[in-house]
C-alpha cells in the first residue's frame, strides 16, 4: 500500500489528526484480535496530551459539608515550591496483552504522531516510553508516517539501546519491530 502524504492534506487540522489516529489503532486492535491465539488481546490507546475526565457545564451548587461542633475548617498547607514540568504527549498505540502468569504487557505499537516529534521534549518523552518497553521486555513497533517533522524517533531510540556503532538511519518514513531477549541483565535486541 503506498504512503500518502495526509498530513498535509485533510489531516493538518489537530481534530482531524486525532480522530484519524483514533480509528487507524482500533481498526489495527480488531484486525490483531482476529488473528491472536486464545490468551492474547489488543487493545487501542489514543489520547491528545490533556484530558479532562469529568468537566461542569455552568455552575455547579455543592451542598454544605457538614462539621462536627468545635471543629474548624480544615485547609490544606501551601505548596512549598512550583516547578515547571512538561506533562505527558500525545499517544497513539495499540497495546497486546497476555494471560501467562496474569496479565502483562506483551507488546505495544506506537503510531507516532506530529506532537511525538515538534519538540526535543515530546521526543524525550516519547523515546523514554518505547525504552522502557524494550527493558521490560514486550515487543516494540514503531510506525512512522509523519511528514511534516523531520525528527527520526528510531534513530533516537538506538542512541540509547542500540550498539555503540550504530549508524543512523536518517529515514523520515518507517515501520520498524523491536525484541527483546535474554536473560539476568545479559540481553539482545532484535531489530
Amino acid at each position: 500500500m503506498p504512503v500518502r502524504e495526509h498530513f498535509r492534506g485533510w489531516l493538518r487540522r489537530e481534530l482531524e489528526r486525532h480522530s484519524f489516529h483514533n480509528a487507524w489503532a482500533t481498526y489495527m486492535a480488531a484486525a490483531l484480535n482476529d488473528c491472536f491465539p486464545d490468551g492474547y488481546r489488543a487493545s487501542p490507546n489514543v489520547q491528545k496530551a490533556i484530558e479532562i475526565d469529568v468537566a461542569p457545564y455552568g455552575n455547579v451548587q455543592s451542598a454544605p459539608v457538614p462539621r462536627a461542633a468545635g471543629h474548624g475548617e480544615w485547609q490544606p498547607s501551601a505548596g512549598t515550591m512550583t516547578a515547571p514540568f512538561e506533562r505527558a504527549g500525545e499517544t497513539a498505540e495499540v497495546l497486546v496483552h497476555g494471560d501467562r502468569d496474569g496479565r502483562y504487557l506483551a507488546a505495544a505499537i506506537e503510531l507516532v504522531s506530529e506532537g511525538n516529534k515538534d519538540r526535543a521534549e515530546a521526543r524525550e518523552s516519547f523515546v523514554a516510553k518505547c525504552e522502557t518497553y524494550i527493558q521490560n521486555g514486550a515487543g516494540l513497533v514503531i510506525v512512522d508516517l509523519v511528514t511534516t517533522r523531520s525528527a527520526n524517533l528510531h534513530d533516537e531510540l538506538m542512541a540509547r539501546v542500540g550498539p555503540a556503532d550504530y549508524t543512523a538511519w536518517g529515514e523520515r518514513l518507517y515501520a520498524t519491530a523491536y525484541r527483546a531477549s535474554g536473560k539476568n541483565g545479559s540481553g539482545r535486541l532484535t531489530i
